[in-house]
C-alpha cells in the first residue's frame, strides 16, 4: 500500500533592528519588536492559522485517517507564545488528535549541526522539551534546519538517541534510486532516513498557480491520480513544504486550501494512506543505504549550503559566531544565552547571499552583513566580559569537563531518587 507523508515547516526569525557602529557597547537590545510582531501577525492570519484549521478539517472528514507532521522551531514557539497564543492553542488541539507528529527541530533553526555538534544536540533537546511540555509529545524524528543532512550528522543523532532524520531527495545522492522508500544512513544503520519527493513537493510550492506549468490547473483529483500512478512497491511519498506555501506563496485565491482539504478523499478513494514520519520509519522496512559526505539541504539549485555559507561575508559571520560557542556554554546569564540562540538563526546568513536574499529588510547582502556584524560585535563584548578571550582553550576544556561531570552526577542522583520514591 502506498502512503503519503505530509510535513509542514514553520519558522521565522526575530527581526534585527538597524544597529549602527556607534551602538556597540551602548545598546544591548538588537531586535525590532514592532516589525517582528507585524510580520508574524500577518503570517498567522494569512497562512499558519488557515492551514492549521484546514488540517483539523482534514482529520475530521477522514475520520482520523489523515496523518501529517509539523516542524515548528523553538524560536517559532517562543514567538507564538509572545504574540499569537491562539496558535499554541490550535497546535495543542492538533496534537490531541493523535494524527499529527511534532518533529524535533534545532531550537534556533541554526547551522549548529555543521559547526558545533554539542550546540546542535542541545538545541534539539531544548526544542523537544518544549514540544513535550506544551503538546505532550517526545519527538524522535529530526527536521534539521533546511533539511540539512550529512552522514556525520546522522551518526551524531544516533548517539543522542534520535531515530529518524528527514532530508532532501536530491538527484546527486540518489542516482538511480527513488525518494519513495525508507533508507538507513551510511553514518549509522540505526538511523532511518526519509527523503523529500522534490518534484511532487515543488509542484505545490512553486507551480500550483502557474499557468505555464504542464499540469495547470492542478486539483486534488489530478494530484491523487499522479500519486496513485507511482509504482506499487514505492510505499512512501514524502510531500514536505514550508507552511507559508499555503496562503503566502500560493494565496487563498488560487484554491490551495480547497485543494488540500479535498486531497484525503481522493487519495483514500484510490487506496492511498497517510503516515507520519515516525509511523513510516516504524512500519516500512529500509530499502537500502543512502549517503552524503557533504552538506545536503533543500535550498537552491545546488541543494547544499551555498545560499547560507557560500561567500566570504557569510563565512566571516559564521566563524566569529561559533568561535565563542564554548564560552557561551559556560555562562549562566539567561539574556546572553537567549541572544546566542537568536543570533544563530539561518535567515541572517541568508540575507548576506548575493543572489537570493530571501525576505530581507536590507538593501544588499553587504548591508545585512554590516548590520549583523555590528550586533555580533556588541554580543562578543558581553561574552568577553563573562569569559575573557585571554582564557586558554585548555582551561576552557577543563571547565567544561567539570560542568559535564557535574551534570551527569546530578542526573544519576535524580534517577536514584526517583527510583527510591517509587519503592516507597
Amino acid at each position: 500500500m502506498k502512503n503519503i507523508c505530509f510535513c509542514f515547516q514553520m519558522h521565522v526569525p526575530y527581526r534585527l533592528k538597524r544597529y549602527r557602529f556607534f551602538d556597540i557597547g551602548q545598546d544591548h537590545y538588537y531586535y525590532d519588536d514592532m516589525q517582528t510582531e507585524e510580520y508574524l501577525n500577518w503570517l498567522v492570519e494569512t497562512s499558519y492559522m488557515p492551514l492549521c484549521k484546514t488540517l483539523q478539517e482534514m482529520i475530521k472528514l477522514s475520520k482520523g485517517k489523515f496523518h501529517c507532521a509539523l516542524a515548528v522551531s523553538g524560536t517559532m514557539i517562543e514567538l507564538f507564545e509572545q504574540y499569537n497564543p491562539e496558535m499554541i492553542d490550535i497546535l495543542k488541539e492538533l496534537s490531541a488528535s493523535k494524527c499529527v507528529e511534532f518533529l524535533a527541530v534545532p531550537f534556533a533553526y541554526s547551522l549548529a549541526a555543521e559547526y558545533n555538534e554539542n550546540e546542535f544536540v542541545d538545541q534539539l533537546d531544548k526544542q523537544a522539551a518544549i514540544v513535550e511540555e506544551l503538546f505532550g509529545q517526545k519527538p524522535a524524528t529530526v527536521w534539521n534546519s533546511e533539511l540539512l543532512y550529512t552522514d556525520e550528522i546522522a551518526y551524531n543523532l544516533q548517539k543522542a538517541g534520535y531515530k529518524t532524520i528527514l532530508t532532501e531527495g536530491a538527484k546527486h545522492i540518489l542516482s538511480w534510486k527513488s525518494p519513495n522508500y525508507v533508507y538507513t544512513s551510511a553514518g549509522s544503520n540505526k538511523v532511518k532516513v526519509l527523503l523529500r519527493n522534490t518534484n511532487l513537493s515543488d509542484e505545490l510550492s512553486f507551480h500550483f498557480s502557474d499557468p505555464g506549468w504542464h499540469n495547470f490547473p492542478m486539483d486534488a483529483e489530478k494530484y491523487a491520480n499522479a500519486l496513485a500512478a507511482l509504482p506499487e512497491e514505492e510505499q512512501i511519498v514524502n510531500i514536505w513544504l514550508g507552511a507559508e506555501t499555503f496562503g503566502v506563496r500560493q494565496n487563498a485565491g488560487t484554491g490551495i486550501f480547497d485543494f488540500l482539504r479535498a486531497l484525503p478523499y481522493y487519495a483514500m478513494e484510490r487506496g492511498l494512506g497517510f503516515l507520519t514520519p515516525a509511523e513510516a520509519a516504524k512500519k516500512i522496512a529500509a530499502k537500502d543505504v543512502v549517503s552524503s559526505a557533504y552538506a545536503l539541504t533543500w535550498a537552491g539549485e545546488a541543494k547544499d549550503l551555498s545560499i547560507y555559507a557560500g561567500n566570504d561575508l557569510q563565512q566571516e559571520a559564521i566563524h566569529k559566531l561559533y568561535a565563542v560557542a564554548e564560552r557561551v556554554r559556560l555562562c549562566s546569564d539567561k539574556r546572553l544565552k537567549s541572544d546566542w540562540l537568536r543570533l544563530q538563526d539561518i535567515n541572517y546568513l541568508h540575507y548576506m547571499n548575493h543572489i537570493d536574499q530571501g525576505a530581507t529588510q536590507f538593501e544588499s547582502a553587504y548591508d545585512a552583513f554590516i548590520n549583523y556584524m555590528n550586533v555580533l560585535a556588541d554580543f562578543l563584548q558581553l561574552v568577553d566580559e563573562q569569559y575573557p578571550t585571554t582564557i586558554e582553550n585548555e582551561e576552557l576544556n577543563e571547565l567544561l569537563k567539570t560542568i559535564n561531570n557535574q551534570e551527569k552526577e546530578i542526573n544519576k542522583l535524580e534517577k536514584e531518587l526517583a527510583a527510591a520514591k517509587k519503592k516507597k
